[in-house]
């Protein structure tokens, strides 16, 4: 029998991607997203080793009956890719509560919920795989991202926490953090590219096909942290060392100035 993975976001982008690999890979998949029609698409293009069902991951009873549905016709899943997530870069004082309540639910609390609801099911059988897709933002905080920032931070305290949890019992959390994707967010974000850090462009773009490879790979040997590619590891770690200049370097954007 095949193994079992569920991919939330999996409507477009890294998500579908992600799926796509799995069932390359053996795995049977379930695609979950709130689009129904985006859905059906990739399932199709997959084919028979997938399904599909539509979900808004953020709500809680939401994800509760879709977990009983997918316990019931698939079984308790091997893999889940925590793959949601929306946001725009702006401000604090640009940016609504409804809007900062939007970023927070994906992708931390569709990560959380998702998480939460085959928690009990993986430790009893002593095994399984929570991969969570984050973004550099989680680590280094650039300007005009506010709540952008503080859901990514959220979600990978999740994930540090977990780590704590589920040491021993064969359970493992995962945490990718994948510099610029070739992907549609800065389409449908207007004004997250003129917010982009500068240095960014010393970070060469990824492809989703590269980055869905690279969550498969991660769902048959987990890791604790990937951040991807190397040049944004390599700031990852300058940011351990000196702080102040990853700092310093992530100011210099086109960000509107408190001057301007």
């Amino acid at each position: 029998m095949s193994k079992l993975a569920l991919v939330t976001g999996a409507s477009s982008g890294v998500g579908a991607q992600a799926a796509a690999e799995l069932a390359r890979r053996g795995y049977y998949v379930i695609l979950v997203a709130r689009d129904v029609q985006r859905l059906a698409k990739v399932a199709a293009s997959i084919g028979s080793s997938a399904d599909f069902r539509s979900c808004d991951a953020s709500s809680g009873p939401a994800v509760v009956a879709l977990a009983e549905d997918v316990r019931n016709l698939f079984g308790i899943p091997d893999v889940i890719v925590n793959c949601a997530g929306i946001g725009q870069w702006k401000r604090i004082e640009d940016t609504s509560p409804t809007e900062a309540q939007q970023m927070i639910g994906a992708p931390y609390l569709s990560a959380f919920n998702m998480t939460h609801v085959f928690m009990r099911d993986m430790l009893k059988r002593g095994s399984g795989v929570f991969i969570h897709v984050n973004s550099p933002a989680c680590f280094m905080a650039w300007p005009a991202a506010v709540g952008y920032t503080a859901a990514r931070c959220a979600l990978r305290g999740l994930h540090e926490a977990l780590c704590q949890d589920l040491v021993g019992t064969g359970v493992k959390s995962c945490h990718v953090v994948f510099g610029r994707i070739d992907s549609p967010y800065f389409q449908h974000n207007p004004g997250a590219a003129e917010n982009m850090p500068r240095i960014a462009s010393t970070i060469r773009t990824l492809s989703t096909d590269e980055c869905g490879r690279l969550l498969a790979q991660l769902a048959e040997s987990p890791r604790r942290q990937v951040v991807y590619p190397l040049m944004l590891r390599l700031y990852y770690w300058n940011n351990l060392v000196l702080p102040w200049l990853t700092r310093w370097l992530l100011r210099t954007t086109g960000a509107r100035r408190l001057d301007a």
